[in-house]
């Protein structure tokens, strides 16, 4: 992608960020509260738990299990809408119900398939920042047993009662939901909001029937 590429694609997931948040009229971000961190330290202590007992429980019994941890750490909802854009505000109440649960069943089976088992891995989180957007950055990483390390900085949002994730950045500055809104985009002018629904919950059954 070029930088101006890069340029646009920011500034229009920026607008369209801008325009999913104003119904929250959220307070000042304080870095100082600890609220964002906790609420991602409760879903890394969940991750891990669910690691550790990854190769008993399976996919099935893994997505289970972290389903409700990600619907609680992320706000699923905003981050279709926003991945979505224009085509969230033409769908009809039904499809807009019915994208969120396929993306939420989509993105519990990522988890369940990339954390299936544990090797000694640790999260730590390095530091909070404020970010654009009255947003907070939470800049983390996953530390594997050899001492190595995955950078993750992880946007958070406050809503009407908690901080929840509506985007992940990851090799220092590429927006999951950047990409997620490119890969959408062009299905959904094609084909519409049905077709992305389905295309979600068939790459969550592919997830699920993987092997090792």
């Amino acid at each position: 992608m070029t930088v101006l590429r890069r340029f646009l694609a920011a500034a229009v997931l920026s607008a369209q960020l801008a325009f999913a948040f104003a119904s929250f009229a959220p307070p000042p971000v304080l870095a100082q509260d600890g609220a964002p961190s906790a609420v991602l330290d409760e879903f890394h202590a969940s991750l891990l738990a669910v690691m550790k007992e990854g190769p008993a429980l399976g996919h099935a019994g893994r997505a289970r299990r972290l389903q409700p941890e990600v619907a609680r750490a992320f706000h699923l909802p905003v981050m279709i809408q926003v991945a979505t854009g224009t085509f969230w505000r033409q769908a009809n109440p039904a499809q807009q119900d019915a994208l969120v649960a396929a993306f939420t069943r989509y993105s519990t089976a990522t988890y369940a398939k990339n954390f299936k088992k544990y090797a000694g891995e640790r999260f730590e989180t390095v530091a909070e920042r404020a970010g654009p957007q009255n947003t907070t950055l939470l800049d983390t990483r996953i530390v594997k047993s050899d001492g190595s390390a995955v950078e993750i900085t992880y946007v958070m949002k406050k809503g009407s009662d908690a901080w929840k994730v509506v985007d992940v950045i990851v090799d220092k500055g590429i927006s999951e939901l950047a990409l997620r809104r490119s890969e959408f985009s062009r299905q959904l002018k094609d084909a519409g909001i049905d077709s992305l629904v389905a295309t979600l919950n068939r790459k969550a059954d592919e997830l699920a029937a993987e092997g090792p």
